[in-house]
């Protein structure tokens, strides 16, 4: 079975639950799993690749390509 219909089967059997411990305990898991490969797959950047960012963060500087925080909330509530 390819891992699509794994996923499919897995959502059709979670549906079917109707216990709430169940359900909690299933989603702590996730969580717990979840955070557990971010952590494994985080890798620190490079001492060259953080210059490059904060070049790059200086550039926009420089040439306005930056928004504050007041336009960039008020151009979000217009998304809807």
């Amino acid at each position: 079975m390819n891992l699509e219909a794994r996923k499919i089967s897995l959502v059709q059997e979670f549906l079917r639950i109707d216990n709430e411990k169940i359900i909690s305990a299933l989603e702590n898991v996730l969580h717990k799993i979840k955070s557990e490969n971010f952590d494994e797959n985080l890798k620190p950047m490079s001492l060259n690749q953080f210059n490059e960012e904060i070049d790059k963060a200086i550039e926009d500087e420089n040439k306005d390509r930056l928004i504050n925080t007041k336009d960039l909330k008020d151009k979000i509530q217009k998304w809807d």
